[in-house]
Formats: structure tokens, sequence, C-alpha cells
């Protein structure tokens, strides 16, 4: 697979949508009064990594990984340590899987679109198994280091967790699953804005994901129609 020249993929759409998506966080950071150059820096990274995951490309994968680094400091600011550990011992680890899987099924040879599968029941069912258990355990976890809202951050690790199995498993519902999480954070940063106006721009981050993430399911359904034709 070619990680390179990875803008030269894109179509017009595609385009557009990135830097509407990049152009609606830079205005929002350049809005507030307070900027944190982390934040914009995740969002960025994060908004970028969305596009080239719902081209199918492994490169969106890497940049996954890149985004959780900044996305855990940011949590951990705000004691939002669910968040934190989330990302660093869950989304990065499975996004590096990912890495792995996709590379191991393109779509032909020499394709840097990874092949689209569909959930067998089985895997419905152990997924489901194990999302309950890791929601189970990091209840208690984040309820012992007194996580700010503890509730919704115990629904994002479950949300959070589903989309990341999917997406190893090259699943056009990964998309549905990370939509869900994108409107659990937009609550979570709301309520951390309350507080704190520097998060604002983190309730515009995961309002633009939300937007990507649609269009990554959107475009998944019509990768896995091409490709079983």
């Amino acid at each position: 697979m070619k990680l390179f020249r990875p803008f030269k993929n894109l179509t017009k759409f595609e385009i557009i949508l990135w830097l509407c998506s990049s152009g609606t966080i830079i205005i929002a950071f350049l809005a507030g009064s307070q900027r944190d150059a982390l934040t914009i820096t995740a969002s960025l990274i994060g908004v970028t990594a969305l596009i080239f995951v719902a081209k199918g490309e492994v490169l969106g994968q890497i940049l996954t990984i890149l985004f959780s680094f900044f996305y855990a400091v940011i949590s951990f600011q705000f004691k939002y340590y669910g968040e934190m550990i989330t990302y660093l011992g869950m989304t990065a680890p499975i996004a590096l899987l990912s890495i792995i899987s996709w590379l191991k099924h393109p779509y032909g040879n020499g394709c840097r679109e990874v092949k689209a599968a569909r959930l067998t029941k089985k895997q419905c069912f152990i997924l489901c198994i194990f999302t309950l258990i890791v929601t189970f355990i990091f209840y208690f976890i984040l309820k012992h280091f007194n996580n700010a809202n503890l509730f919704m951050s115990t629904v994002s690790i479950a949300t959070s967790f589903s989309a990341s199995a999917l997406m190893m498993l090259r699943s056009p519902i990964y998309a549905i699953a990370y939509a869900c999480n994108d409107v659990v954070l937009i609550i979570l940063w709301v309520m951390a804005s309350s507080e704190n106006a520097a998060f604002i721009p983190m309730i515009i981050c995961f309002s633009v994901f939300f937007i990507n993430d649609m269009y990554g399911f959107f475009n998944w359904q019509r990768m896995i129609k091409r490709q079983n034709q």
C-alpha cells in the first residue's frame, strides 16, 4: 500500500470536507479567548485521520495513534482520566492492530484501500460481551480515580471500545459507533467548558468529527458494495 502523496487519492468532495472541517476548527480556535495550541493540534490531526479512515486507508490509523497521545494529554488536564486511559490504553493499541489488519487485507494488490468486511453473528456476540466486560471494569477504575463526570465517561468507554474494535474488524458500522462516541464526547466537553472556556474548541472538534464519521459510514457502504460486485 502506498502511504505517500496522501491527498492525491481524495475526491473533490473529500478535499472540501477536510478543508471545511479544518477551517471550522481553526476559526473556533482563533475566536476563543483562551487559545490552547495542544487542543487545535489534536483537533486538526483527528479530523485529518477521519478523512483517511473514511477512505479505508492505513494512514488514517497512523494519524489516529498520533491523535490519541495528544488527546490523552488534554483529557489529563481536566481530570478526564477515563478518556486518557481509553485513548492511551485502548484506542491507540487497537489502531496499531488495525494497521496490521488493514495491511493484511488490501482491496487488491498494491491498493491503498482496505477490503471492507461484514460482521458475522459470532463476531457481534463476542464484541458485545467484551464491550460489557471492558465497560464494567473501567467503571470501577474511573470511580477509584474520582473521574470527572463518571457516568458519561463510562458511556464513552463503551462507545469508544466498540468503535475501535469494529474498525479493526474492517466493518462499516465502526463509523456509527464513533458517531455515538462523538455525541458523548460533545456532552463531556460541554461540561468541561462550563468550568474552563479553553475547552470550547473541543466541542467544535467533536461536532466536526461527528459529520466526518457519518460520511465515513456512507463511504464505507459504497466501498463494500463496490468491492463485492
